[in-house]
């Protein structure tokens, strides 16, 4: 799971008490079966493999994994596939999806694990081993759609690592993956979404939306776009603590701060980072991950109404238990 840290405690603790269901929608791959077999001797998420029961078992076989007690659905023999066809054509027909098309569909592991959970057969899903990132995230926009009284999906990184006083540093980074260039209400829905989901892991939020400017001292519509964002996030949710528009070094080096802006509640101390758009973010996170030594946990996708998250095609099987813990812990979250 890469580093201890105590958000991944509590979260198996919540999980313990409500155990979830999980579709992973490459059933057959080696790094799937070593986290599934990892899952089930856990006995808090029964991973769900999307995949032809033959395969599935042989590479679980071949590789050495004890997945005795996970769920393998083939799409093509699924029993309830009549009442699948039904309800995604239902759910498309503004695009007139027909039977024969929509049964031509779901033998995609993609489109027939995200109906999984669209029609409650299990609480989340977890793709992307080998599916592109567009292909995981496709239907799960069309199928499971936001969340009440969110516009956009977005995501977030979750980084740590040490610190010196022996706990772990915990960090949120947002939008790193999905939003190109957010406008400021859609900033407003991704800093809520990345408190919201830091509060998983521990995190206590102050959020900083970063700019090339410190509260004025920059000119610009990119400064003018986060101040005024900083300012309708601060409406929106005034229990949490939000400043902005901030540079970095503001918003983390309380030396810098004191100079800069030293009234400022978020200033210093900042743990949650909203960028302008998703060049800052995508650099920033992986500036964080191979020059500061922080372990990456992400995207996890937010604003859906059931969780679904993707996987980098370069992951490892302990990448997959983790993403695999923190989907599950989402829809605990969504619950409570």
């Amino acid at each position: 799971m890469g580093r201890n840290m105590q958000g991944f405690g509590m979260m198996i603790s919540k999980l313990k008490k409500n155990p979830k269901k999980i579709v992973f929608t490459e059933g057959s791959d080696p790094r799937i079966l070593e986290a599934a077999s990892r899952l089930l001797a856990s006995y808090f998420l029964t991973p769900l493999l999307v995949g032809k029961r033959d395969e599935v078992e042989e590479s679980a076989e071949e590789h050495g994994y004890n997945i005795r007690g996970a769920e393998i659905i083939d799409p093509e023999n699924f029993e309830d596939l009549d009442k699948m066809v039904d309800a995604l054509c239902e759910l498309r027909k503004s695009k007139n999806l027909q039977p024969e098309r929509a049964r031509e569909v779901l033998k995609q592991g993609n489109y027939f694990g995200t109906m999984l959970v669209k029609m409650g057969y299990a609480d989340c899903l977890l793709g992307g081993a080998t599916y592109t990132t567009a292909d995981t995230i496709r239907p799960a926009l069309q199928l499971i759609k936001t969340s009440p009284g969110h516009n956009i999906v977005s995501s977030c990184f979750i980084l740590v690592r040490p610190s010196a006083t022996g706990e772990n540093e915990v960090l949120a980074m947002a939008d790193c993956a999905i939003n190109i260039k957010p406008t400021e209400d859609e900033l407003v829905d991704i800093a809520i979404e990345a408190a919201n989901c830091g509060q998983l892991f521990g995190i206590d939020p102050k959020i900083a939306f970063l700019s090339y400017s410190t509260l004025g001292s920059g000119k610009g519509d990119d400064v003018d776009k986060m101040h005024n964002a900083a300012l309708k996030a601060k409406a929106k949710r005034p229990d949490l603590p939000i400043s902005g528009e901030m540079q970095f070094d503001a918003a983390v080096s309380p030396r810098v701060a004191r100079t800069k802006c030293p009234d400022d509640e978020v200033a210093g101390h900042a743990n949650v980072f909203i960028f302008p758009d998703i060049n800052a973010g995508n650099i920033g996170y992986k500036i964080a991950q191979r020059m500061g030594n922080f372990d990456a946990y992400g995207p996890i996708l937010l604003g859906l109404n059931s969780p679904i998250n993707d996987l980098s095609r370069g992951c490892t099987a302990d990448e997959v238990y983790s993403m695999a813990i923190i989907t599950a812990a989402l829809a605990e979250d969504g619950e409570a």
